[in-house]
């Protein structure tokens, strides 16, 4: 599936300040980057740098006091078909390689140490691919998607408490009940296809059969029509924007269309 993506971020700077941006599609086996650009106007940019586990890449800007207006266009070829994961099997712990070794830990916003009661009580019997599938089922059938019920402090349990959130809460629910099952899981942020209304989205790799795997607990999207940008431990190692600094939004538009 060959996708195009343009996003347009617009924001007013008050003062003059560093932003990091992770906007680019990153190459990975199963999408490939056929032509990328990211311009900005009212601003700078001053370097770019790996992200997180050695996938994608983030820019630094510096931004002007006033305007400033990034656009992003790409298009990616993507072959990926939805894994079977009832036919997944999970890792032994001492065969995790280094690089995943960090996503069976807790995070900020991932408190999968406050879960393992919760799993081992509620999914008796189930390991391995099928036990993630069910975790992923109870979140989407748990959770209502309710647009203004969150913001940046909001962690795992409270979603779970709440039992509302948007798509940062739900992959924060996911990744942590998985990550209570020590089956390491990972934050992934998103260009979607068919979402509605488009933006950035967040979901879940996790790590079976010595592979990571992509699950979506929303369901909003299909997962051969998303395009990794960065992967991390929590939406503080996703953001697509982290400005050093204050800023106001002024629009925001993201289309991800089949070509």
């Amino acid at each position: 599936m060959r996708l195009a993506i343009e996003s347009v971020l617009d924001y007013d700077f008050a003062d003059p300040a560093n932003v990091l941006l992770a906007l680019e599609a990153a190459e990975m086996p199963d999408q490939h980057v056929l032509e990328q650009s990211l311009t900005v106007e009212g601003a700078e940019l001053v370097s770019t740098l790996g992200g997180g586990s050695g996938i994608g890449r983030r820019t630094w800007a510096r931004a002007d006091s006033g305007r400033m207006t990034l656009r992003y266009r790409a298009m990616v070829e993507v072959e990926r078909i939805a894994p079977d994961l009832p036919g997944l099997r999970a890792s032994p712990l001492p065969d995790l390689p280094e690089t995943v070794l960090p996503f069976i830990w807790p995070s900020r916003y991932c408190e999968a140490d406050r879960f393992a009661s919760f799993v081992e009580g509620h999914f008796p019997g189930l390991e391995g691919g099928a036990l993630v599938q069910a975790l992923v089922r109870w979140v989407g059938d748990n959770l209502r998607y309710t647009p203004g019920s969150s913001d940046a402090t909001t962690g795992a349990v409270d979603s779970f408490v709440l039992q509302q959130g948007i798509c940062r809460d739900y992959a924060h629910l996911t990744a942590a009940l998985i990550r209570a099952c020590d089956i390491p899981a990972r934050l992934v942020s998103v260009y979607a296809l068919d979402l509605d209304p488009p933006d950035f989205h967040a979901v879940v790799e996790v790590w079976l059969d010595g592979a990571w795997h992509l699950v979506d607990a929303t369901g909003l999207a299909p997962l051969e029509g998303m395009v990794r940008i960065a992967v991390g431990r929590d939406a503080t190692d996703v953001a697509f924007m982290t400005i050093f600094g204050t800023a106001t939004l002024n629009s925001q538009s993201i289309a991800v269309t089949s070509l």
